[in-house]
């Protein structure tokens, strides 16, 4: 039987016009949850893997702490990694994804226990057009960025011609893991 999420993707795959299993140059799957984690965090040697629910609750502190941005998809939970470097706290990577043009853009976000982005890693890009924003050199324009940053192409990231609507989701993806760790971590802290 299909998982909703499944049967979901597969109408929308086709609806880019796409048969199922077929997949553009632009597309694929780059990390997976086992992957990820040192993909923003290299230097940790240890993970805690955390699921937190998403209830209104939560959406609404996170909304909060948001700001105005176009409506965002909302994940059913979050998984979120606790990455450490024996002892230390390196900070939290959080699996996010939001919506592209038409598809789901999965993607890990690491946040420094600073409230400043890490890294970013796209684990899977779905889109036909696009998928340039899973390289190095346009990720790499998040790292040290925090939530008082627009996050927004034009503004203080740079566009990519022709992957306007995922640089915004990937902006706005950040901006929710941002705001999630924000919620669930420094806002107890004090920070």
């Amino acid at each position: 039987m299909l998982s909703r999420r499944t049967f979901a993707l597969g109408l929308m795959t086709q609806a880019a016009g796409l048969l199922p299993g077929e997949l553009s140059a632009q597309e694929g799957r780059f990390l997976t949850e086992a992957t990820a984690p040192a993909a923003v965090f290299p230097q940790a040697t240890a993970f805690e893997r955390t699921v937190v629910p998403s209830t209104p609750e939560l959406r609404a502190q996170m909304q909060t702490q948001r700001g105005t941005l176009r409506p965002s998809l909302w994940e059913a939970e979050y998984i979120i990694f606790t990455a450490k470097q024996r002892e230390t706290l390196l900070g939290y990577g959080v699996i996010v994804e939001e919506i592209g043009k038409s598809l789901p853009i999965t993607f890990m976000v690491g946040v420094r226990p600073d409230g400043k982005v890490a890294e970013v890693a796209v684990m899977a890009y779905r889109e036909p057009y696009g998928g340039e924003v899973r390289y190095p050199r346009f990720l790499a324009q998040y790292a040290g960025k925090t939530l008082r940053d627009p996050l927004l192409p034009y503004r203080d990231i740079h566009n990519i011609t022709g992957a306007t609507l995922s640089c915004q989701s990937i902006g706005q993806g950040v901006r929710k893991a941002l705001a999630l760790v924000h919620v669930l971590y420094q806002k107890e802290r004090g920070s």
